[in-house]
């Protein structure tokens, strides 16, 4: 068991949520109790997430994505009451860390989907006035479009969306962002790498692919944010008194 300023002083200084401009507040968003035994780490501060801690009885839940975004209604009221209640009837913390997890070099979204897919990474840039945002990197080996495609659904257990490219083409270098980085295509470009893979897809990106000759990847908004939050949980129970779970929820998108 380990208080839970303990664990924020220790996460806070891996990622250092000062030095990033967000679209929410990063770390505690919600307090719950002092003294944490069991953590359950997920994508999304969903209903379905907070009803799988209350089950498990945890004390705390760690995220992505967590609440109070920028330009959203401050009332609590509908799916934010309930789920907000939920934390505090059963005081359980939330800890969310949004483009602070995407940029970390060991923990972050980039750096562990490049591990489970086997990206080697050769570079971390700018991309919307966020450092170290859009990595760049090699494929584990050139392989086709369509070998491309089969990895990435294996590894992912999703299908990914493909545009831009000949399923018999050979492509071997990648720049990544994980999530809704699909308006990063132009920069990914100018990089000169064969492909760009990020979670969404929109529909100006295909024509962006096909015009530029660069092959775009949709492997999923969830898909491709799983593996940060579960490296971070990793580090947490490593280093600290803890028990962390990973809880994947259903989602397509």
């Amino acid at each position: 068991m380990t208080d839970i300023s303990t664990i924020m002083t220790l996460l806070n200084n891996w990622l250092q949520p000062d030095r990033v401009r967000d679209y929410c507040p990063n770390g505690l968003q919600v307090e719950g109790r002092t003294s944490v035994r069991k953590i359950l780490c997920g994508v999304t501060a969903s209903e379905q997430l907070l009803d799988a801690a209350i089950e498990q009885g945890v004390d705390a839940v760690l995220v992505h994505h967590g609440y109070f975004w920028k330009g959203e209604s401050a009332a609590i009221v509908g799916m934010k009451r309930r789920r907000i209640a939920k934390l505090l009837q059963h005081d359980i913390n939330l800890i969310a860390y949004h483009l602070p997890l995407d940029i970390h070099p060991d923990y972050g979204n980039n750096a562990a989907l490049a591990t489970h897919l086997g990206f080697s990474v050769e570079s971390r840039v700018k991309a919307g006035d966020v450092e170290g945002l859009l990595w760049q990197g090699a494929l584990p080996q050139p392989m086709s479009v369509s070998d491309l495609s089969e990895h990435l659904a294996n590894r992912l257990q999703r299908t990914p969306m493909i545009v831009g490219g000949d399923p018999g083409r050979v492509v071997s270098t990648v720049a990544w962002c994980t999530g809704g980085a699909q308006g990063f295509i132009d920069q990914a470009v100018s990089l000169g790498v064969d492909v760009y893979l990020s979670g969404e897809i929109s529909e100006q990106t295909v024509h962006s692919a096909r015009e530029q000759g660069i092959v775009y990847v949709a492997a999923g908004h969830h898909a491709t944010e799983r593996y940060g939050v579960q490296a971070l949980g990793k580090a947490l129970a490593d280093s600290v008194d803890v028990e962390v779970r990973f809880f994947d929820g259903d989602n397509p998108a």
